[in-house]
């Protein structure tokens, strides 16, 4: 795995992660920022045929 893919790979956890800490205290505007952040990486990583599990977020 390449730098970019194990980088982009790493963010997509974190941003997923940090989404679901907004949501569970209800920080709403957080949320919003986080999943849009998170729409952003998936379709990079669709953009450079890098597979990502999805997760429940």
């Amino acid at each position: 795995m390449d730098a970019f893919t194990a980088g982009l790979l790493q963010r997509i956890r974190t941003t997923e992660s940090d989404l679901t800490k907004a949501r569970e205290t209800g920080d709403d505007f957080l949320a919003d920022v986080e999943q849009g952040e998170l729409d952003d990486l998936r379709r990079l990583a669709a953009e450079h045929g890098v597979e990502i599990s999805t997760a429940s977020v």
